[in-house]
């Protein structure tokens, strides 16, 4: 039998499906700044407060929207979410239609696999408070 993330699609999912997506890159925990005149995400290397950057997972997952309000919550009833995600990005990729990455932790079934192929933002990122109020100076380019 397929896995499930060939043969369902996002609003179909289960809880444990809808986490098991997560490669754990932790891109999505980055600051993001959009040109307002032609809409392009540009990717900084400022990680949120709320990620560990050694680890690449958030502190306080289960309430990372009340302590960080614009947190992304991602939802299959949010799809205009999915933009600020990354390319690689298992729940974005489910909602264009396209296959997960090979390096993919559901594929490989190991959990490093998105670190050992450089996929993930680990060693990468500074954290939020050296980073200062300028974040344009941190686009990653």
């Amino acid at each position: 039998m397929p896995p499930f993330w060939e043969t369902k699609k996002l609003h179909e999912l289960n809880k444990i499906e809808w986490e098991s997506l997560c490669d754990g890159c932790a891109k999505c925990c980055v600051h993001k700044l959009e040109d307002e005149k032609t809409g392009e995400i540009h990717y900084t290397y400022v990680a949120c407060r709320m990620l560990d950057v050694n680890t690449c997972r958030c502190t306080d997952y289960s309430n990372r929207h009340e302590t960080v309000p614009d947190c992304a919550v991602l939802s299959a009833d949010r799809p205009e979410h999915f933009q600020w995600m990354p390319d690689t990005c298992a729940y974005r990729l489910m909602a264009e239609g396209k296959s997960l990455p090979n390096w993919h932790p559901l594929i490989t079934k190991d959990p490093s696999s998105v670190h050992a192929q450089g996929a993930s933002a680990r060693k990468k990122l500074i954290p939020e408070f050296l980073a200062g109020d300028d974040l344009k100076k941190y686009i990653v380019s």
